[in-house]
């Protein structure tokens, strides 16, 4: 399960209306990289083939299956504040995070 919580959702309808992505789904992804071995990627696209497909707070949702076991029961916030960090995602897979919050081993 990947939750999303009512502020990321209202962020994701918002970034999807300025972009024109239309019935895209939000793509969630794990890639190699970032400053702890593996970083988070979002993005807007139609389903593939194997891809899983659920829906959080409204949103449609797609994960590759390679990224689905990593993102199991992550949780997903928005915080735009004086000191936001933009999208804060909680993952209790992550054995380490690093201080910007955008990478994980």
């Amino acid at each position: 399960m990947i939750t999303l919580s009512p502020r990321a959702a209202a962020r994701v309808r918002a970034m999807q209306a300025e972009s024109a992505a239309g019935a895209k789904r939000l793509r969630l992804l794990v890639d190699d990289g970032g400053c702890s071995g593996q970083q988070y990627g979002m993005s807007f696209d139609e389903p593939k083939p194997g891809d899983h497909e659920l829906e959080s707070a409204g949103v449609p949702i797609v994960v590759d299956p390679a990224s689905f076991a990593l993102l199991a029961g992550v949780s997903i916030d928005f915080d735009d504040g004086l000191h936001g960090k933009g999208f804060e995602i909680k993952n209790p897979n992550a054995k380490s995070t690093c201080g910007c919050g955008k990478s994980f081993n």
